[in-house]
């Protein structure tokens, strides 16, 4: 594991190796929280003033970095996380939960600050509330190896949970890269220009929720411009568009514009008639799948919940495998066509989130490459989410 204290807004890198198990960088490089959540049963979500009886309490490995890295694991991705982590007992628990998977925890930071950690209180219903404590995640900034990683990776994935420097670090370093693809040279640093990974951005909480921790509303702005995907959720979109129609309108917009200002441009890591994209998630309601500034909607499937936390990142990770990482990202796209791969990948995201959705907590139930296959099988359409 890297270990340092915050190097600040313009501070140095933490001291540490860079690189995956093998030496190389991952294929995705997953930027967010590898939290722990505290889980209380309660009788009732209290209102103010109020109480509630917990039934049970219990704690589980969460947080939405470490969920999308864990669940392009599970499908047996290349993926590795950078965060930072309290030196305490939470933190120590987050190692111990990441050294049991495959995920390279190598740009995973050891600070002082206490570990970031959330209290979900759930009803009988399912309905949830939940605080999240602990300075050690807001005081992530990508130290440098982890800013050269991203040269090699196939794509870098960014929570809006992230704190606004981190962001503005990240998004900095992919326009840096775009930017001698585009000019076909080196930097002075003797780095070989190469195809930049491609920017996934997830809204991932609403702009209330976010402001003094995630990343402020303007630099959401420049996400929404300059990522290959972004995804939002029900509560998000709203909350930062205005609307659930205003955000289908003003995504629609931004991907129309940047198809038009870039033609034949090799700026974008992911080219092509349907590229920029953007999906919107509404829960059982289905998902809006906004693709080359056209729209597509797309029915959820029907499954008894168990319990919903983590279906969103466990989305995410379902369309970062179809379209993005590795060969059956590039057969999908072949077999299908630019513009008939876009909802067969959608499809195949809400399965493996359909099937998190059937497990207490995230990760225990983030479901295996097979698994996700035979949900689609029993529900006639391909292992690509094809019909």
């Amino acid at each position: 594991m890297t270990t340092g204290s915050d190097p600040g807004d313009a501070g140095g890198p933490d001291d540490g190796d860079a690189g995956g198990p093998d030496g190389g960088t991952p294929a995705v490089l997953s930027i967010g929280a590898a939290a722990i959540d505290e889980w209380y049963a309660v009788s009732n979500l209290p209102e103010p003033d109020g109480g509630a009886f917990a039934r049970e309490v219990t704690s589980a490995f969460g947080g939405v970095g470490a969920n999308v890295a864990v669940a392009l694991d599970r499908l047996e991705r290349d993926a590795g996380l950078v965060s930072r982590v309290g030196d305490d007992e939470y933190g120590r628990r987050a190692l111990e939960y990441l050294d049991e998977t495959g995920v390279d925890a190598s740009h995973v930071a050891v600070c002082d600050d206490s570990h970031t950690r959330s209290l979900i209180l759930r009803d009988p219903d399912g309905e949830r509330a939940i605080v999240t404590a602990g300075e050690s995640f807001r005081g992530l900034r990508p130290d440098d190896d982890a800013l050269a990683a991203m040269g090699d990776a196939d794509a870098v994935f960014l929570t809006a949970y992230a704190p606004d420097p981190a962001a503005r670090r990240v998004l900095d370093r992919i326009e840096s890269l775009r930017e001698r693809s585009a000019e076909g040279a080196s930097g002075a640093d003797g780095e070989t220009a190469s195809e930049p990974p491609t920017l996934v951005f997830d809204l991932s909480g609403p702009v209330e929720e976010l402001v003094g921790r995630g990343t402020e509303p303007a630099t959401v702005h420049r996400f929404l411009h300059r990522s290959d995907l972004f995804v939002a959720g029900g509560v998000a979109a709203p909350a930062f568009f205005g609307s659930a129609e205003a955000a289908v309108e003003r995504i629609a917009a931004a991907q129309r514009r940047a198809v038009a200002s870039e033609p034949g441009s090799e700026s974008r890591s992911r080219r092509g008639q349907t590229w920029p994209r953007a999906v919107l998630t509404r829960g059982a309601d289905g998902m809006t799948a906004i693709a080359g500034g056209e729209v597509a909607e797309v029915d959820a499937f029907d499954v008894e919940t168990v319990d919903a936390t983590g279906a969103g990142d466990a989305f995410t990770a379902g369309l970062i495998d179809r379209w993005i990482a590795g060969p059956s990202a590039e057969a999908a796209a072949e077999s299908h066509g630019d513009r008939g791969g876009v909802v067969p990948g959608v499809r195949f995201a809400a399965a493996v989130a359909a099937i998190n959705c059937t497990s207490r907590f995230t990760q225990p139930g983030l479901p295996t490459r097979s698994e996700v296959e035979s949900f689609l099988a029993e529900r006639g359409l391909g292992p690509d989410g094809s019909r």
